[in-house]
C-alpha cells in the first residue's frame, strides 16, 4: 500500500488537534478505497461494507491517540476495518450462530447486487471465496488481493504465520476446486 504521504507525519497531524481535521481527509482518501475493497470482499453486499468503512473511520478518527506506531498505519487501519467486517458479518446471524454459517446469505447478496453474467469469472471467484470459512477467506483476500506479507497479516489478523501459510494453502486448494467443479 504505497502512499503519498509519510505515515509519520500523518499520524502527527492525526494526534494534533488543529490539523486532525485535514489529516483524516487526508488519511481517507488515501486508504478509503483500499479499505473498502478489503471490507467488500468480507461482507459482500456494498451497503454492509459502506457501514463499515464508516465505523472504521469513526473508530480511527476516536482511537489515533492510542496509535503506538508499533505497526505500520496500515498494518492498524486494516486490523480494524477487518474487526469492522466481522462485526457486520455478526450483526447478520443469530445468536450462537457462527459466522461461517451465513455464507448462502452471502452467495445471494453476490449475486443480486452484480448485474454480470452469474458465470463470470470475478463472480465465480467471489463464490468460490464465499465456500471458505471466514478466516481462511480473510488469509486468503490479504494475501492474495492486497498482496501482504504474511507477517503484515499476522499483526491484522492476531493469528501466527503458520496458521496464515496454511489457511492460504487450503483457501488456494478449495478455489481451484470449486473453479474446476463451476467452470465450463
Amino acid at each position: 500500500m504505497a502512499r503519498k504521504t509519510d505515515n509519520g507525519t500523518l499520524v502527527e497531524m492525526l494526534k494534533n488537534e488543529a490539523t486532525r481535521e485535514q489529516a483524516f481527509k487526508t488519511l481517507m482518501k488515501e486508504y478509503g478505497s483500499t479499505l473498502y475493497w478489503h471490507i467488500r470482499r468480507i461482507v459482500v453486499s456494498h451497503d454492509d461494507a459502506e457501514d463499515a468503512l464508516q465505523e472504521t473511520a469513526i473508530k480511527v478518527y476516536q482511537n489515533v491517540g492510542k496509535f503506538k506506531g508499533e505497526s505500520q498505519l496500515s498494518t492498524w487501519l486494516y486490523r480494524i476495518a477487518t474487526n469492522e467486517a466481522l462485526l457486520t458479518l455478526r450483526s447478520h446471524t443469530r445468536l450462537f450462530q457462527s459466522i461461517d454459517s451465513i455464507s448462502d446469505t452471502l452467495t445471494s447478496k453476490l449475486t443480486a447486487e452484480n448485474d454480470v453474467d452469474p458465470e463470470a469469472a470475478e463472480v465465480l471467484m467471489q463464490k468460490a471465496l464465499l465456500t471458505l470459512p471466514t478466516q481462511q477467506r480473510i488469509a486468503f483476500n490479504l494475501r492474495y488481493y492486497d498482496e501482504l506479507p504474511y507477517e503484515e497479516i499476522a499483526a491484522i489478523t492476531g493469528k501466527s504465520e503458520g496458521t496464515l501459510k496454511t489457511n492460504y494453502h487450503y483457501a488456494t486448494e478449495r478455489i481451484k476446486d470449486y473453479l474446476k467443479k463451476n467452470s465450463l
